[in-house]
């Protein structure tokens, strides 16, 4: 079915892209699919013809895992190019509305279950260690959304940003004690000491990021002022005068949004204030992409900014600001992209090797695309415990 799989994809994306056209090589036989007569915005090259089944029986899995496996390579633009062109033009919900496509992709998967299939889509268990996340992170490593102020900025430069901006959006100040839900290596934790005189406590539920977290603390000498400690928001206790949770509400289960809230509400003083920042969704329904759930974040989500400000809402938190910064994450993975493709070759081939480097590549290329021409989002919802609070009359 292989053929008819090439003809019933090549198809959809034909009537499916109207700004851009994209070249197949196979073999000796060059398809272009598209705006007719423009010149392609993507080559890609088949090496296997299974490529266009797996697209079309699992959709951005089965080109994920395809890209893995060395069916395809990029002749011409980068895979993120190819996936903007795909997301621009809303492919995914084009197949889903297409009867035609529907009819040919029905007759390749009726197909697929009467042979033996001729890969295998179990998921590789890797132990990602930190090794691995500092291939294409910054020194802080911090897994989240920068932010830009200039087109050329580094990654260093984007985190250092993001988190000098966080600080004063919360109006940090000398003595205020500061909570981080879900503290990653505490990079924020020692941002708010050093440059705004906070001191305070960050949650993580990773024994990794605790230890070596406190570890930077201790390097920095700010070990009297700050710690992290390994547990979770619905145990945390304690008053603080400003709370900050960094990407990390999209890993929660949506019913426990509400207990969330209510935690962070509960521990805030009635001056206080706080800032949610998470990967989001600009749609009506949050769609889970199969290839994230299976190697990315398995059970991660992204919220609505409803299911945000309901949160809020229903704990009594006063809105002050909602900030949609998703073209700065465009940026910032396309650096954690560029610093991968520079650090790969020395990563260990037997922890980490071709299929997984390829995997990863093929991911963070998503990002960039999902950030440029996807629905989703990264928002930024600053609150306070007191609807009378003083509130800037301009945003930071």
């Amino acid at each position: 079915m292989t053929r008819r799989a090439e003809s019933v994809l090549l198809g959809l994306l034909d009537r499916s892209v109207v700004d851009a056209s994209i070249a197949f090589l196979v073999g000796d036989r060059r398809s272009v699919a598209g705006v007719k007569g423009a010149a392609p915005a993507v080559t890609l090259r088949v090496h296997r013809g299974r490529l266009f089944d797996r697209v079309l029986a699992q959709g951005n899995l089965g080109m994920g895992e395809a890209y893995r496996d060395g069916d395809f390579d990029m002749e011409e633009g980068t895979i993120a190019d190819f996936l903007t062109v795909l997301l621009r033009n809303r492919v995914d919900r084009k197949l889903r509305g297409d009867l035609r496509t529907i009819a040919g992709v029905a007759q390749v998967q009726a197909a697929n279950l009467l042979r033996r299939r001729q890969w295998s889509y179990v998921q590789g268990h890797y132990d990602l260690g930190e090794d691995f996340f500092e291939s294409f992170l910054d020194e802080t490593m911090t897994y989240s959304c920068g932010y830009v102020e200039k087109p050329d900025d580094t990654l260093d430069q984007l985190q250092f940003q993001k988190l000098e901006r966080i600080c004063r959006k919360l109006a940090i100040a000398p003595g205020d004690r500061v909570l981080d839900i879900g503290c990653g290596f505490g990079g924020f934790l020692i941002h708010a000491a050093r440059r705004f005189g906070a001191s305070g406590l960050g949650i993580t539920t990773s024994r990794s990021h605790c230890d070596r977290g406190n570890a930077n603390i201790r390097a920095a000498g700010l070990s009297d002022r700050i710690r992290l400690e390994l547990t979770d928001h619905r145990s945390v206790s304690g008053e603080f005068d400003r709370v900050v949770s960094i990407g990390m509400m999209e890993h929660l289960p949506r019913k426990e949004y509400g207990r969330y809230f209510r935690r962070i509400a509960a521990v805030l003083t009635p001056r206080g204030k706080g800032l949610v920042h998470c990967v989001g969704t600009n749609g009506p329904k949050n769609v889970h992409d199969p290839f994230v759930q299976k190697y990315v974040f398995p059970g991660s989500g992204q919220p609505r900014l409803s299911e945000m400000t309901l949160g809020c809402e229903k704990a009594g938190l006063a809105i002050l600001d909602v900030e949609n910064m998703v073209r700065h994450y465009a940026l910032t993975a396309q650096r954690w992209l560029e610093r991968f493709r520079q650090n790969k070759s020395r990563l260990d081939e037997h922890r980490y090797d071709a299929g997984f480097r390829r995997l990863w590549e093929y991911n963070l290329s998503g990002y960039v695309a999902g950030a440029t021409a996807s629905d989703g989002a990264v928002y930024q919802v600053l609150f306070a415990r007191d609807y009378a609070a003083p509130m800037p009359l301009h945003r930071v």
